[in-house]
Parts: structure tokens; C-alpha cells; sequence
């Protein structure tokens, strides 16, 4: 991988994952256009890694921009401030159906849906699902503006948390299905983005964590231990790519969030729902006529 590869894929890392739209199909497209991981076997199993990795990148953005929520959190946590307390309740609430269901679906998730068709129809489908998400909020309309972050419950923290396992089938977008989750259980639309930050950054480090600290299977025995993630992307790529990729992607991820809350707040999420029909549709003919 060239340097400029990495730079490029941490960039579009950075400004889709914290957007509606699939990071992880960003990247898929990105790769195979850039033949990186095309072919089975370590090769592929590296760039799976060094995508889920960077995102080490976009988690250090937003603990930069939010970091007064994650103080509270940890005040909370130690009896000094309720408030925080309860936001890192629902946060880790919002966190365990995925911890759970990643634990054990995430290899067959990674063999049988990260290929094409697969991202292509959560594409299309995340877009009617916004489309709709974004019909019903005009319909049931919450009191004021809706609810502010601090006033999160477990349950409704809960609630959103299985809606963010729809979103293990790559393609879906882990923002989507948070964002649309904290808007159909009465958030404002700041609370619904800021609290879909916020528990990215544990479900991110989560996933981040695994893939470059424990072991990769089906590479070869000898990353088939601890830290084989890491051992595997450094022989295929080199540090100097990784690092690349990460710092990218920090620095795209923290204009993207804060690009992200203003937009959402003038135009909504259905122009979201519209580009994910619309690229989901150009990918399909671009595969179908074997131009992808």
C-alpha cells in the first residue's frame, strides 16, 4: 500500500463514519477500485484490518470535540456528577447488544457479507429506511425540540443499542441506525448525532481493539496469538501506511462531526437517504457491467 493509498482511505474513513452513509462501503469501493485486498486469502484479510483500524482515527476526533461529555462521564462514574453518571449508563447500555452479538457473529459477518451485493442492498435499504425515519418524525413530533442528551434513558439507550447491530451488515452505517434510533425514541437531533458519537466510541474502540490485538484466523499460525491483527497489517503494509491512515482520518473525522451537526440541523437526514439510494443504484450498474 502507498502512502497516499492509506492517506486517501483514512480521509474517506474520517469524513463517512460518523455520516449516515457506510463507512465500510466507502472503504470497500475505495479498496477495490485501488485493487487493494481484491484477491482472498492474507491479502484481503489485511485490508479488512487496516479499515476497521483506522478508525482509531475518527474515536480520537471525537473524544477531542466531546471531551467535556467523556469528564462527566468519568465524574459520573466516580459519584461526582449524577447527570454524567446516567449518560455513561446509557452509553454502555447502548454498547452491550453489540458487544454481545459481535462476539458471536462477527466472523460470519466478515466471510459471508463483506462483498459487494451485500453493502449495495444495505445502501438502498438504509436510504428508504431514513426516508421513512425522517416521514414518521414529522408525523410524531417530540415536545419542543425533543429531548436533551443528560435526559437519556437506559431503556431508550437500550433500544438504540439493538438498532446498531442492524448495522454489523456492512453497508448499514453504524450512524444511521444510531441516529434514526435516538430520533424515533424522542431525542432533539443535536442529542440524537452527539449520543450516536458518543457510543461510537466505545462500539469503534471495541472493534479496533479485536482486530489489532487479538488473534487473526485463517492468516497462518503465526497470527493466529495475540496482537496478530497488528503483526499481520505491519508485514503486509508497514507501519508508515497505518499511522498515515489513522491521522487521516482524525482530522477529516473532526470537520466531518462538526460539519455533520450543523447540516443536520438546517436540512435533516433525508438528503442522506436520497445519496445512499442513489450511490447504492450507481454501484449495482458499475458491478453488473463489470466496470467495478
Amino acid at each position: 500500500m502507498e502512502i497516499w493509498q492509506a492517506i486517501l482511505l483514512g480521509l474517506i474513513e474520517g469524513i463517512t463514519e460518523y455520516l449516515p452513509v457506510s463507512s465500510t462501503g466507502h472503504l470497500i469501493v475505495a479498496q477495490r477500485l485501488m485493487g487493494i485486498g481484491t484477491h482472498e486469502g492474507n491479502a484481503k484479510l489485511a485490508a479488512d484490518a487496516f479499515a476497521i483500524c483506522i478508525q482509531g482515527g475518527a474515536i480520537l476526533a471525537v473524544l477531542g470535540l466531546y471531551y467535556k461529555y467523556v469528564i462527566r462521564m468519568i465524574k459520573g462514574v466516580f459519584g461526582q456528577d449524577p447527570e454524567g453518571l446516567k449518560l455513561a449508563i446509557a452509553v454502555l447500555m447502548g454498547f452491550l447488544p453489540a458487544a454481545v452479538l459481535g462476539l458471536l457473529f462477527n466472523d460470519i459477518i466478515e466471510e459471508k457479507l463483506f462483498g459487494m451485493w451485500p453493502v449495495i442492498a444495505a445502501w438502498i435499504f438504509g436510504g428508504i429506511g431514513i426516508i421513512w425515519t425522517v416521514s414518521w418524525r414529522r408525523k410524531n413530533p417530540p415536545r419542543g425540540n425533543g429531548r436533551d442528551i443528560l435526559k437519556l434513558a437506559w431503556q431508550s439507550a437500550l433500544f438504540i443499542g439493538l438498532l446498531q447491530c442492524v448495522a454489523m451488515w456492512p453497508g448499514t452505517s453504524r450512524s444511521l441506525m444510531t441516529i434514526c434510533g435516538g430520533l424515533i425514541v424522542g431525542l432533539s437531533v443535536t442529542a440524537a448525532v452527539e449520543y450516536s458519537f458518543l457510543l461510537g466510541v466505545l462500539t469503534l474502540s471495541a472493534a479496533t481493539f479485536k482486530k489489532a490485538i487479538w488473534s487473526i484466523e485463517g492468516a497462518g499460525a503465526q497470527y493466529d496469538t495475540w496482537f496478530g491483527g497488528t503483526k499481520l497489517m505491519w508485514e503486509t503494509y508497514g507501519l508508515i501506511p497505518l499511522i498515515a491512515g489513522i491521522l487521516a482520518a482524525a482530522i477529516s473525522a473532526a470537520f466531518a462531526v462538526k460539519w455533520l451537526v450543523n447540516f443536520l440541523q438546517s436540512h435533516g437526514l433525508q438528503g442522506f437517504g436520497y445519496y445512499r439510494i442513489f450511490i447504492g443504484v450507481t454501484v449495482g450498474i458499475l458491478v453488473l457491467t463489470e466496470t467495478l
